[in-house]
């Protein structure tokens, strides 16, 4: 009986499938999370730390959606990679509550949380190289990420679930702004 060798098909779904799958159910958390009625009854009974942690993160977004279009201003190749992160980001602010630029309020609100880091200007340089603009927006979306994670013990049910499920989209947005290096 001759022997033969396994096939070296990798068993199981392609890193592609994975991300596209783990997209689509980000989507629809989001879009759970986001209904005007789940935004209108956390709002009611919010503690003054979960309606700051709400601005904030809708300040954060927006300035993140910010410096996408910034990139994109600078390297208009990148925008059939770069649009559809965008396009979530903008979903994230307005789940938040932002809506296209941060209102006073919420500016207010959020700087008025001194255990905030202030988060970095997104009218800062673009790099001219996409690798590194990419680098940078991919670094952004990690630190945004991690800053929402930690935000996760300090609010309500509904917000965290909020929280976790648009911290979890940036980790996925900083691997696809990365992939690309591999």
């Amino acid at each position: 009986m001759p022997f033969t060798l396994p096939s070296r098909t990798p068993s199981g779904p392609r890193r592609r499938s994975l991300l596209a799958g783990a997209a689509g159910v980000g989507a629809a958390l989001l879009a759970g999370c986001s209904s005007s009625d789940s935004s209108s009854e956390t709002t009611k009974g919010s503690t003054p730390a979960a309606e700051r942690a709400r601005a904030r993160g809708a300040l954060d977004s927006e300035r993140l959606a910010e410096r996408y279009g910034a990139v994109l201003a600078v390297h208009p190749a990148l925008a059939e990679r770069l649009s559809p992160l965008r396009a979530e980001v903008v979903r994230h602010a307005e789940a938040f509550g932002g809506g296209g630029k941060a209102s006073e309020g919420a500016s207010a609100s959020a700087s008025a949380d001194p255990s905030a880091a202030p988060s970095p200007s997104p009218s800062a340089e673009v790099p001219a190289v996409e690798k590194d603009a990419l680098a940078e927006l991919a670094a952004a979306e990690r630190t945004l990420a991690d800053r929402r994670t930690k935000t996760l013990l300090d609010v309500p049910g509904e917000l965290a679930r909020l929280l976790a499920s648009v911290a979890a989209a940036g980790a996925v947005h900083a691997f696809l702004l990365t992939e690309g290096e591999k």
